[in-house]
């Protein structure tokens, strides 16, 4: 942060702040513009969304009332070379327009979402993706697309993966290992669905399904899995384990030093104090620096909680964007093959015919697991659900398999998969 502070300020000084293209301009888009419109060295140039109207109330909210509506290259080239601000509803206008340096993907979407992301790369931009969804699925092959591209592509800092990859990294550097990752998750209920907590996203300014996401355990697991595919990582069951806690800290007491040290392991804790957040276990039996944790209240080792009690995506997120074009670093990004895979589970009995409706619908939800157990069990992806039709009957709370469904014809995202498991031999 210090670094990149000054950074930001020199860019500033020089007149030539990082210009950012978003698409998606729902609740955290929203607050991510306005966040950038009060910081120093980064600017918000042109906004994509499906819905003009939002795009505009996202400049709106920032105080910037002259947002441009553009429909073609020409014009959007334009009207940021003139220090303008643009809006379309055509993402691949921003994605394509000359000076802008990175773009931040956040519609929550896969398929929609792999076109800007594929073309963001192909186009040299970095890409900061607010989206575990996209990342979960195909992020490793991604971020091998971004790298022969000479491009950064990064989860983001704010929200709990990118807070946990800080916090790995602040103890990997102090000569802590780290061993185990995950965060702190406030409620879980599996068949949460739009209906139900369409009261609590209208009184937030959220979409129903995003809520459900969170709600039904699928955002947790995705989020796992990007934490997971980042750290090598893997998971001591389906879906976590989760004990519910009355403090964080109480996670120690309950870990085995030696398990740990074997694999580390990605995880979440229920209901825990302080309420949000992200948290790393890291390992030292050092003799000589053992005291010296114990006298700064850390513990007795050889495991040592470190935890940050808060995640601010709107705010944080832009960090990761300058990271990105200011030191070609990611917050958070697939360190290689994937070691996490999210599956999918029947949110209710589920008959021939009917359609899935995908992340945060109401009919199934997601669960973290090893890619090889995933594999072994012809597992469906979580993020390859939406619009696949199911083939024969699939029970609740059964997972679903590639055999049980039909997938949507000419998918980007299927490709990519299929891309995926030919580079890393899986």
């Amino acid at each position: 942060m210090q670094i990149v502070d000054r950074a930001l300020e020199r860019r500033q000084q020089e007149g030539r702040p990082i210009k950012v293209g978003m698409v998606g301009a729902g609740y955290m888009g929203r607050g991510m513009a306005r966040a950038m419109e009060t910081m120093t060295g980064i600017e918000v140039v042109a906004i994509a969304n499906r819905t003009v109207a939002n795009a505009d109330q996202a400049f709106s909210d920032s105080g910037i009332e002259s947002a441009s509506l553009v429909s073609d290259q020409e014009a959007m080239d334009r009207t940021i070379a003139a220090g303008g601000r643009a809006i379309t509803s055509d993402p691949m206008l921003v994605v394509r327009a000359g000076g802008i340096e990175a773009i931040i993907e956040c519609t929550g979407e896969v398929e929609g979402a792999a076109r800007v992301v594929v073309e963001a790369i192909d186009q040299g931009k970095h890409v900061l993706l607010v989206n575990a969804e996209l990342d979960a699925t195909v992020g490793p092959i991604l971020k091998v697309r971004a790298d022969r591209a000479g491009v950064v592509i990064t989860n983001s800092d704010g929200d709990e993966p990118g807070v946990a990859m800080n916090l790995f990294r602040f103890v990997d550097a102090i000569g802590y290992r780290p061993v185990l990752a995950g965060n702190v998750k406030g409620f879980l209920d599996h068949h949460r669905t739009p209906d139900t907590q369409r009261g609590f996203a209208d009184a937030h300014g959220q979409r129903p399904i995003m809520v459900t996401s969170f709600a039904d355990g699928t955002k947790l697991s995705l989020e796992a899995a990007v934490l997971a595919n980042a750290t090598g990582f893997k998971v001591k069951q389906r879906g976590m384990e989760g004990p519910k806690l009355d403090h964080v800290r109480d996670l120690l007491p309950l870990l085995e030093p030696k398990e740990l040290l074997d694999q580390g392991i990605v995880e979440f804790v229920l209901g825990a104090e302080p309420g949000s957040g992200a948290f790393v276990i890291g390992y030292n039996d050092d003799p000589i620096l053992s005291p010296y944790m114990s006298y700064f209240k850390m513990g007795d080792g050889p495991l040592y909680l470190f935890y940050r009690p808060f995640h601010l995506t709107h705010l944080e997120a832009p960090l990761s964007v300058a990271r990105a074009v200011l030191f070609d670093d990611a917050t958070i990004a697939p360190a290689g093959a994937p070691t996490c895979e999210v599956v999918t589970v029947a949110k209710r009995d589920l008959e021939p015919g009917d359609e899935l409706d995908g992340i945060g619908g109401f009919t199934v939800y997601g669960m973290i697991d090893n890619l090889e157990v995933a594999q072994s069990e012809r597992a469906l992806a979580m993020g390859l659900t939406a619009g696949a039709r199911v083939t024969r009957p699939v029970a609740a709370d059964t997972m679903l398999t590639i055999d049980d469904v039909d997938l949507p014809p000419d998918r980007l995202v299927d490709q990519l998969r299929r891309e995926q498991s030919e580079h890393f031999g899986h």
